[in-house]
C-alpha cells in the first residue's frame, strides 16, 4: 500500500488545487499511469502513480486546495483493496465489504460498499452512539473548522453523502438550519470541479451564472493589482513605421521558412529590438531587492502568451545569442505547450523583461501591466495603415503600429524610458541595425 502525494511544485509554490481525477475508487492503475491533474498558480501537474495497485481511497476532492507533499489518495495491493473505502463506517456497510472482499475484482467490492451504504441505517462505533453521516474528507475537515455538527447538514448526493458544497451552504444558513434543497432535480455530484458548474442562480428576479475562478485566474489578479499597488508605473507610447519589416518579410518569408522550417514572423524582429535597447539602458533589464538594485547582464525575454485557462509568460533564455530563426522557432514551441497546457515550471521562471502583443486581437493602444518584479513591459498593437507627413507638402500611408512601454518610475525615470522606446523604434524601422545591434 502507498500513498498518493502531491510532488514538489517548484520554487516558490507550496500548494495546488486538484482540477480532477482521472480514476476512481476501486480502479486498478499501473506504475506510472496518470491518475489526477492538479492546477497550480501557473502550469497543471498531472500526478501519477508509483507502483501497481488498485485505488483504495481518495482522500481530497476535486476543486479541494492540497499542499506539497500532502496524501491525496491511497494505492493497495490485490483486488481486494478496493474494498477499504473509508466512508463505509457502519456495520451494515462494514459486512458487504467484507464480504465482497473475496470476490474476483475490486470493482464489484467498491459497488457492493456503495449500495449499502444509504440502505441501512448507519451506526457507530458503539452501542448507543448518534449515527455517523457519509461525508468527504474536504466535508469533514471543513466541519470541524466551523464547529458544524454533519448531523444537521442536508446532502444533495443522491447517495447521501455530505459534500463540502453542503457543509458551506448550511454555514451561511446559520447554526441549526438545514441546507436547502437542489435548485435542479439532479444533486450536484460529490467532488465535482465547481469551476466546471453551470448553476443558475436566480438574483431580484434574474438569472446569473456563479462560476468559480481557477486558481491560475486568481493568481493573475492578484499579480496584476500587486503590480500597480507596489510598483511606480507610469506607461509612454510611440509609433513605428513598419514598411520595412513588412518589406523584409515579403522578399525573404519563402526562402526563410524553406531554409529554417519555421515562419519569420514580427516577435524576432521585436525581441531583437528591444535587446539592443535594453543594453543601451540597462535599468530596464533590472529589479529593486530591498535597498538594491539588481541589473541583470542577460537577456530573458518573457512572450505573453493568451492560453485557455489564460493569460502566461513564457521566457525565451538568453535572446541575444539567438539567431532569427532561433527566436522564432523557440517563441512558436512556448506558445505551442501554453495553449496545451504543456509547459513547464522553469519556461515560466525567471523573466528579465516582457514583449505582449495585443495587435493579434485587433488592439489599437494599451497601457500594459507590469510582470513583477519586472521593471519593463513592451506592448504591441495592430498595424493600421494611417497618413503621414513626409514633409509640408508629401502625405503618404504608411503601416503603423503604436508601442508602449510601461515601467517602474522607482527606478527607471521618465527620460530614460522614453530614450528606451525610441531605440526599439529606430532599430525597428532600420532592421539592418537589429544585426549591428548582435
Amino acid at each position: 500500500m502507498s500513498e498518493i502525494k502531491v510532488p514538489d511544485l517548484g520554487e516558490s509554490i507550496s500548494e495546488g488545487t486538484i482540477y480532477k481525477w482521472l480514476v476512481k475508487e476501486g480502479d486498478t492503475v499501473g506504475q506510472g499511469d496518470v491518475l489526477a491533474e492538479l492546477e497550480t498558480d501557473k502550469v497543471n501537474l498531472e500526478i501519477s502513480a508509483e507502483e501497481d495497485g488498485v485505488i483504495s481511497s481518495i482522500l481530497r476532492q476535486a476543486g479541494e486546495n492540497v499542499a506539497v507533499g500532502e496524501a491525496i489518495g491511497v494505492i493497495g495491493s490485490g483486488a481486494a483493496a478496493g474494498s477499504s473505502k473509508p466512508q463505509a463506517t457502519n456495520a451494515a456497510a462494514e459486512s458487504a465489504a467484507d464480504a465482497a472482499a473475496g470476490s474476483a475484482t475490486a470493482a464489484p467490492a467498491a459497488e457492493s460498499v456503495s449500495a449499502a451504504a444509504p440502505a441501512a441505517a448507519p451506526e457507530g462505533p458503539g452501542a448507543g452512539d448518534s449515527p455517523a453521516p457519509l461525508a468527504s474528507p474536504g466535508a469533514r475537515k471543513l466541519a470541524r473548522e466551523r464547529g458544524i455538527e454533519l448531523g444537521e447538514v442536508s446532502a444533495r448526493d443522491p447517495i447521501g453523502r455530505i459534500g463540502q458544497a453542503d457543509v458551506k451552504e448550511h454555514g451561511a444558513a446559520g447554526p441549526g438550519a438545514a441546507a436547502p434543497a437542489p435548485s435542479t432535480p439532479q444533486g450536484k455530484a460529490a467532488g465535482a470541479l465547481p469551476a466546471a458548474g453551470k448553476a443558475q442562480q436566480p438574483e431580484d428576479g434574474k438569472a446569473v451564472e456563479r462560476k468559480r475562478m481557477s486558481r491560475r485566474r486568481l493568481t493573475i489578479a492578484s499579480r496584476l493589482v500587486e503590480a500597480q499597488q507596489t510598483a511606480a508605473m507610469l506607461t509612454t507610447f510611440n509609433e513605428v513605421d513598419m514598411t520595412a519589416i513588412l518589406d523584409i518579410r515579403k522578399r525573404r518569408k519563402d526562402a526563410f521558412k524553406e531554409k529554417h522550417e519555421v515562419g519569420l514572423g514580427f516577435m524576432s524582429f521585436f525581441t531583437k529590438a528591444v535587446v539592443g535597447a535594453l543594453k543601451t539602458y540597462p535599468l530596464l533589464n533590472a529589479e529593486i531587492d530591498g535597498e538594491d538594485l539588481l541589473i541583470k547582464k542577460f537577456y530573458d525575454i518573457g512572450i505573453a502568451v493568451a492560453a485557455k485557462e489564460g493569460l502566461v509568460v513564457p521566457v525565451v533564455r538568453d535572446a541575444d545569442r539567438l539567431s532569427f530563426p532561433q527566436i522564432e522557432r523557440q517563441i512558436g514551441e512556448l506558445a505551442s505547450k501554453a495553449r496545451n497546457n504543456t509547459l513547464s515550471l522553469s519556461e515560466l521562471q525567471g523573466g528579465t523583461f516582457t514583449i505582449t502583443n495585443g495587435g493579434v486581437f485587433g488592439s489599437l493602444l494599451s497601457t500594459p501591466i507590469l510582470n513583477t518584479p519586472q521593471v519593463g513591459i513592451l506592448g504591441m498593437h495592430k498595424i493600421q495603415l494611417r497618413p503621414i507627413a513626409l514633409d509640408e507638402e508629401r502625405t503618404v500611408n504608411r503601416p503603423m503600429m503604436y508601442i508602449a512601454l510601461s515601467y517602474d518610475h522607482r527606478i527607471v525615470d521618465g527620460s530614460e524610458a522614453v530614450s528606451f522606446l525610441v531605440k526599439v523604434k529606430e532599430l525597428l524601422e532600420d532592421p539592418e541595425a537589429l544585426l549591428l545591434e548582435g
